[in-house]
């Protein structure tokens, strides 16, 4: 939705409505708005549109400014919080080119359901509509990646304004945006913000839940399908579901530890990154439990149309993929009603022997290519030690490119959580997601697996890491190729151009951000660094030089 709050009026006299609360300015009360609503810290780089913002914000204690060194960092950072915790993220930029920076890290939320709240300045009122420096249309401009964008022009309609934007951006998991003009920040108005109202969580009839259970109960070779957003039910409950019904449990792209790896019938991910003797037993189910997923790998639809779907919002049950039931429900009460209605299912052996049988070839496969040796260093040996040392309680953040793939086959998963951008999939994740996380969760590890192309991108904002104290651990992958893209050139009989990197020394760029960091030539002196940096206070980063091989995924296709 684009479009104009209000008619401006003078941007001279001050708006103070009779019979409400005293005047603040705007700056004041969107602070304040922000501050009801459970926003803790807002991520952004200065400008001069948006100096009365941050004026207001060095005046006050309650939110925390994080000035990142790209705007791109900023979004991305507030797109992390909101997946990690479920609140709003808050975002903040210079209008025009601020914006424009603003729009990838937009762009993940977006897709990936992320509540997200951008502002940004405005030209000042009497120059919107001119060829003022910097001005765009930008309700156009952010359109594409946004579920409502406006341009308020009024004091009296901020807190309006905001409440619908937050609001848009909470209830349904999206992004939004607001575009203020320079010189509204500093006017006044009475109209007091506005707390969060309650909002009872959307839940299906009784009735329906009943269906569902009368088609669990006709399965004979049932299985599971995780999606990443399952996170927010009781991973046991899950392991106990699983058990009553007698499925295999696969995980959609990305949901890595929302069951623990050693439950008997978790099977790993199902297509690229995953097990690849899922998908033929996938394929073999009658009756699909689909949790929190809106994803289906391409071509390992299962051959049965009795698929129950449950999601929290209701856009992910329009999307069209097999379904003979679907089920809106955000609560989490529902998942012991199913197992106790199970009491009495008859599991069938011959399907558990498959589900076992299944498991046991790839973790085969899996540990066989976990234990490569070598010099430099095979990814997934790189992958199975960072499994062995870190916190079962920590948050792992996954840049895009290679050493994603190679994290989604290798890693086994205890309580670790994890973010990824899932479906915008945009390098130089990995950073921003990973200080976002330590800040939303200071007593937990957080390590950030990258690539170096990924960390390449966003390679300035290693000073903030330094500047605010952020002491997170990443592990970079650096065989000086954009391996993933090399590689799918080669199997379309492409020349793989523009795929070799020229790397800094990333070890000596980030001992000159402040940080602690070490050049991983062999395993043992990987195990030493990962042990030590567990318990440093400073950032620490791992430059491992990694062997470029192709993903078994890719060579499987050639």
């Amino acid at each position: 939705m684009v479009s104009m709050m209000t008619p401006t009026q003078s941007n001279s006299t001050p708006i103070v409505t009779p019979g409400t609360s005293a005047a603040q300015t705007v700056a004041q009360v969107m602070l304040e708005q922000l501050r009801l609503w459970g926003v803790q810290r807002i991520y952004g780089v200065a400008g001069d549109s948006v100096f009365g913002l941050l004026d207001a914000l060095a005046k006050q204690q309650a939110i925390t400014f994080i000035a990142v060194r790209h705007e791109s960092v900023a979004a991305l950072m507030a797109s992390a919080e909101a997946k990690l915790t479920g609140r709003l993220g808050v975002c903040v930029a210079q209008m025009g080119p601020g914006l424009a920076n603003l729009i990838n890290g937009l762009g993940d939320a977006f897709l990936d359901h992320a509540p997200v709240l951008a502002i940004t300045g405005q030209a000042p009122f009497y120059k919107i509509g001119t060829n003022y420096k910097q001005y765009i249309n930008q309700q156009q401009l952010v359109q594409a990646v946004s579920a409502s964008s406006e341009l308020i022009v009024h004091p009296d309609a901020v807190v309006e304004a905001m409440t619908q934007a937050m609001f848009t951006s909470v209830s349904r998991r999206t992004v939004s945006h607001l575009s203020v003009p320079s010189d509204l920040y500093g006017q006044t108005t009475a109209i007091p913000p506005k707390p969060l109202p309650p909002v009872a969580p959307p839940a299906s009839n009784p009735e329906v839940w009943q269906r569902a259970l009368a088609l669990l109960r006709t399965a004979q070779q049932p299985m599971l399908l995780l999606g990443s957003r399952a996170a927010r039910l009781d991973p046991e409950s899950i392991g106990r579901f699983a058990d009553a019904w007698g499925c295999g449990i696969a995980m959609a792209y990305g949901a890595i530890g929302v069951v623990p790896e050693d439950h008997p019938y978790m099977l790993h991910g199902l297509g690229e990154g995953g097990n690849p003797s899922l998908a033929p037993l996938f394929r073999r189910a009658d009756v699909v439990l689909a949790l929190d997923t809106s994803w289906w790998p391409e071509g390992v639809v299962p051959n049965t149309e009795r698929i129950v779907r449950v999601a929290g919002r209701q856009e992910d049950l329009g999307i069209p993929l097999p379904m003979e039931l679907g089920i809106l429900e955000e609560g989490t009460t529902w998942l012991p009603q199913l197992i106790e209605g199970l009491r009495s299912h008859e599991i069938n052996p011959g399907w558990i022997d498959h589900v076992k049988h299944c498991k046991r070839v790839w973790s085969t496969q899996n540990e066989r290519e976990r234990n490569e040796s070598g010099s430099p260093l095979p990814p997934s040996s790189v992958i199975r030690l960072v499994e062995q040392t870190i916190a079962e309680d920590a948050v792992i953040t996954l840049d895009e490119g290679d050493c994603t793939l190679w994290f989604l086959r290798n890693f086994r998963a205890k309580r670790q959580r994890l973010l990824l951008s899932d479906r915008w999939r945009t390098m130089g994740f990995g950073l921003p997601a990973a200080l976002a996380a330590k800040l939303c969760s200071p007593h937990k590890e957080v390590v950030c697996i990258t690539g170096d192309g990924g960390l390449g991108m966003v390679l300035a904002d290693l000073l903030t890491a330094k500047r605010y104290g952020i002491a997170i651990t990443v592990i970079v992958f650096n065989n000086g190729t954009l391996q993933m893209e090399q590689d799918k050139m080669i199997m379309k009989g492409l020349i793989p151009e523009g795929t070799q990197l020229t790397n800094p020394d990333f070890a000596k760029a980030a001992e000159a951000c402040g940080w602690e960091a070490f050049r991983i030539g062999s395993m043992d002196q990987l195990e030493d660094v990962l042990k030590q940096s567990r318990t440093s206070a400073n950032p620490v980063l791992l430059d491992v030089l990694a062997a470029p091989m192709p993903h078994p995924d890719f060579q499987a296709q050639t």
